[in-house]
């Protein structure tokens, strides 16, 4: 099956759906692989902080805030992240419950931080100008554990409305004693979604799987490249490409990369791939020299037949996947470049 970059630009505008199937084939899905990154906290590790709050708290018969603090300041920071899941917060959650209850300000991004932090190196010990904050969210940890879920209206929903947590002391207590009934672990589990926050994390990693051999091959081939920041503002685009050929100055190639699963998320890319395609022709009426307008794509987020042709007409038929990127250098204006 012939690919779009395989065919002549008045083959793509003439008919341009004739060559969805071609891309939707090479497609892979990714969903099932994410990268561990490298605050990926595995589950010795975890466990190891979780029997130390266990110890520490006498298996969660005594919350007392000052033996968790010196717990996680002498021997096992990890016990902060522990504490933090028991809560089913996020750093900036347990930040802002901290900061008024306890009057002491804890920015989102010290929260988000020095959770990172653990997470990426467990052993590494906290500073001593940590400590007010250390504090600060663990007293706040200890009382809201302690006190389980209030009084609220029965059409609302209560973040500690949890097994572990729903009763205070006595739900967690009964779950350290693995008396909890699985169903319920599920039932959670279903709420939050498996490997939920770690997906978020790793969001921007997931984009190396394609980005990463795009450098590669660049790289190998000494092909002149700028590499855009997330969110970076390039002079002359509304929102820079992923990569520019050469450079933002004499833009002659921009390629817009991106791996998702999501529909939404693809259906952005291609407004993007868009809007590229509309900058061309802008300068084209202008007098001003156009660029090539490239698109890396993967994941059953681009599965729609539509979004597919609007790539393959935006890009005069320069789509690639994974599967089909050894074809990029050659069937683009990149080989003009390439000094291989």
């Amino acid at each position: 099956m012939r690919q779009p970059f395989e065919a002549d630009p008045e083959e793509i505008l003439n008919n341009p759906s004739a060559f969805v199937p071609a891309v939707i084939q090479t497609l892979q899905s990714n969903f099932m692989i994410m990268p561990r990154g490298d605050d990926f906290v595995t589950y010795p590790v975890f466990e190891e902080g979780y029997q130390a709050l266990r110890k520490a708290t006498k298996n969660f018969w005594a919350m007392d805030a000052s033996r968790i603090i010196d717990e996680i300041f002498d021997s096992n920071p990890m016990v902060l992240v522990v504490l933090r899941t028991i809560l089913g917060f996020s750093p900036p959650e347990w930040a802002y419950e901290a900061s008024e209850r306890t009057g002491i300000r804890i920015p989102e991004n010290y929260a988000r931080s020095i959770d990172k932090r653990i997470r990426a190196n467990p052993d590494n010990q906290f500073r001593v100008r940590d400590k007010e904050r250390i504090e600060s969210l663990v007293k706040t940890a200890c009382e809201l554990i302690k006190n389980g879920v209030p009084s609220i209206p029965k059409e609302t929903l209560h973040r500690l409305d949890k097994a572990d947590t729903a009763r205070g002391l006595d739900s967690l207590q009964q779950v350290s004693s693995m008396h909890i009934p699985y169903p319920m672990l599920l039932y959670e589990r279903l709420l939050g979604r498996p490997f939920a926050t770690h997906r978020d994390a790793v969001s921007e990693k997931v984009a190396d799987l394609m980005e990463l051999p795009i450098e590669d091959m660049l790289t190998e081939n000494g092909i002149p490249y700028r590499k855009t920041k997330r969110a970076e503002r390039i002079p002359g685009f509304d929102q820079a490409p992923d990569f520019i050929i050469p450079d933002e100055y004499n833009p002659k190639i921009t390629i817009e990369a991106k791996i998702t699963e999501d529909g939404g998320t693809a259906r952005d890319k291609i407004t993007r791939v868009q809007r590229l395609a509309l900058m061309n022709m802008e300068r084209k009426n202008k007098g001003e020299p156009p660029f090539e307008v490239i698109a890396c794509i993967d994941g059953r987020g681009f599965v729609r037949t539509s979004d597919i042709e609007k790539l393959i007409t935006y890009t005069n038929g320069k789509v690639f996947t994974l599967d089909t990127l050894e074809f990029l250098i050659s069937n683009t204006n990149l080989k003009a470049y390439s000094i291989e």
